[in-house]
């Protein structure tokens, strides 16, 4: 349901991102394929498509956020 191509990246426990789903398209159909990654993860990124590419993102580069509220 985005209305602009994504990349979606998830990460674990330990802020490693474990999957990257690159260049996703808006589905303009009435059921949308789900994206599933291959590893359990606790966070989920979305992102402009491309930008992974753009700043060399892979699986197994650890990130640093901080979540407020917690």
């Amino acid at each position: 349901n985005t209305l602009i191509p994504l990349d979606i990246i998830w990460i674990d426990d330990s802020k490693k991102v474990v999957f990257i789903s690159r260049n996703n398209q808006p589905c303009l159909e009435s059921f949308c394929k789900s994206i599933t990654p291959d590893r359990e993860a606790r966070y989920v990124l979305e992102i402009n498509a491309g930008l992974a590419d753009k700043i060399n993102l892979e699986v197994g580069d650890r990130l640093i956020f901080k979540i407020n509220g917690n």
